[in-house]
């Protein structure tokens, strides 16, 4: 584990999530999901265990303020009685200020990761984050589909890493799992063009599910 200037980085974590909430049982209800992630990373410095559920709860709810604002920004915009014209200008402006402002929380928490964690370690926080999405659907592809190549299992890990890139930054399970649904469809649409008939596929993989319980 890496232990580049810990002692300054607890004191210097941004906090301004939690500023903004006031609900103590939302709070302790977000420490608690953190909590859960940070168990599965392993680490035995106490101070570092709290660096990173602080670091990871902090991220969860400044993520949340800027959804909410977001969302309550476009529900504003779209009650307006102005032109269709304008509330598109508007809406994109919002948009991009919303976009503006993950992207510096995401920087900012990614590299605070790749600063004091392992390879495998940010893996899990990731994941943890994405609902374990990624690993998921990665085996599930290799068990559908057990002939392809080493090319193709690259695109698909890359695919599905960068929509948890994205998905990390939602407040929503939905919207987490929409990210994953349209790269989804991206990897469906390059194995297709690479020869696969993914409907025949998937009946296979279900008829060696169904013989493998069917053995049990």
């Amino acid at each position: 584990m890496k232990k580049t200037v810990l002692t300054v980085l607890l004191s210097a974590i941004v906090m301004t999530g939690f500023a903004q909430q006031s609900d103590e049982e939302y709070r302790k209800v977000i420490r608690g999901r953190a909590e859960k992630i940070v168990a599965t990373l392993e680490i035995t410095d106490k101070a570092m265990q709290e660096f990173m559920t602080e670091l990871i709860a902090t991220q969860y709810i400044d993520l949340g303020v800027i959804n909410d604002a977001f969302a309550a920004k476009e529900k504003e915009i779209k009650s307006m009685n102005v032109s269709k014209e304008e509330k598109e200008a508007l809406l994109a402006a919002a948009t991009d200020n919303q976009r503006a402002q993950l992207s510096a929380k995401h920087y900012y928490f990614v590299s605070q990761l790749d600063a004091n964690l392992t390879y495998d370690q940010i893996e899990k926080v990731k994941d943890g984050m994405t609902m374990g999405v990624y690993p998921i659907t990665y085996k599930a592809h290799l068990d559908m589909i057990p002939t392809l190549r080493e090319e193709e299992k690259a695109y698909i890990r890359a695919a599905l890493k960068e929509a948890r890139e994205y998905a990390m930054d939602c407040s929503d399970s939905k919207v987490k799992h929409s990210w994953f649904g349209k790269y989804k469809g991206r990897i469906n649409n390059y194995l297709s063009k690479r020869g696969y008939d993914l409907q025949k596929e998937r009946d296979g993989w279900n008829a060696r599910i169904k013989a493998a319980q069917a053995a049990q």
